[in-house]
C-alpha cells in the first residue's frame, strides 16, 4: 500500500475524529499497487455514528480536510447505513487501515 504512516495517522485521526473511534476505514484502489504511481487516495469508511444533521456536509468537511493535510487528492466513500454494491466491493477489495 503507498501511504506513509504519517498518511495513515492522518487518515485515521480525522476520519474517528469525525465519525467515531471505532470507525472503519479501507484504502483501495490504485494506492494498493506498490509499482504505480500518483494518484488519489481511495478511503471507504463505515462510521461508528452517524451526523445527526447532514451526512453530505460532514463527508464534504471531512475530504476538505484530508486534502488539506495530505496534500492529495482524496475520493471518500462513507456508508450512510446501507451499502450499495459498490461500497461492498471497495470494502471487499481494499485495506483495512
Amino acid at each position: 500500500m503507498r501511504l506513509s504512516p504519517e498518511a495513515t495517522t492522518i487518515i485515521r485521526t480525522l476520519v474517528r475524529g469525525r465519525f467515531g473511534p471505532d470507525s472503519g476505514i479501507w484504502v483501495f484502489g490504485s494506492r494498493l499497487d506498490d509499482s504505480a504511481r500518483g494518484g488519489d487516495i481511495d478511503l471507504y469508511v463505515e462510521p461508528q455514528h452517524l451526523p445527526g444533521d447532514n451526512l453530505f456536509l460532514a463527508r464534504s468537511a471531512l475530504r476538505r480536510d484530508l486534502e488539506r493535510q495530505l496534500r492529495q487528492p482524496v475520493d471518500l466513500i462513507v456508508n450512510p447505513g446501507h451499502a450499495s454494491a459498490f461500497m461492498l466491493q471497495a470494502r471487499e477489495e481494499g485495506q483495512p487501515l
